[in-house]
């Protein structure tokens, strides 16, 4: 399969010490299957940073890997109170870290940040929350979390 990174600049080697930690899947080199959606995330870097180019990379990666017992994967097909819980992890507790090569799920847009929010601040239920984004057409994101698992990827 093919999976898009977008940035703001080249890569020519992935460095996961530069990842930031605090990310849905936390520290990790995130992709996407959606090139669309690799152009939006390079454009969004590029004026958050204030600097760079828009740049997408092509990244071959053999998806019968996921299904192998050579790596860790957490797959999150939907929304799920599962799903909510790990990014909240994440994204919130100091030493929280897990031990996945690779996790696959739904991306927490802006609008799934809200919710989770909402959430955190005990205005919505977690029934609530997975039911407002039960409807919502989310992206799939692929977090390289590991040497092992980005060793797998080969830049086209």
């Amino acid at each position: 399969m093919i999976l898009y990174h977008g940035t703001n600049c080249d890569i020519d080697e992935i460095d996961l010490a530069k990842c930031s930690p605090k990310k849905d899947f936390g520290r990790g080199f995130y992709l996407t299957d959606i090139e669309k959606q690799a152009e939006y995330m390079a454009i969004r870097r590029v004026r958050q940073s204030g600097s760079g180019i828009a740049t997408v990379i092509k990244y071959e990666f053999d998806e019968r890997l996921v299904r192998g017992r050579d790596l860790r994967v957490r797959r999150f097909d939907k929304p799920t109170e599962a799903w909510a819980r790990f990014i909240l992890a994440n994204r919130g507790e100091e030493d929280f870290s897990h031990e996945y090569d690779i996790v696959i799920g739904p991306i927490a847009d802006d609008g799934v940040a809200l919710q989770l929010r909402r959430y955190t601040e005990k205005l919505i239920s977690m029934r609530t929350l997975i039911s407002e984004l039960t409807y919502r057409k989310l992206n799939r994101q692929y977090c390289f979390c590991t040497e092992l698992a980005v060793s797998k990827l080969k830049r086209l």
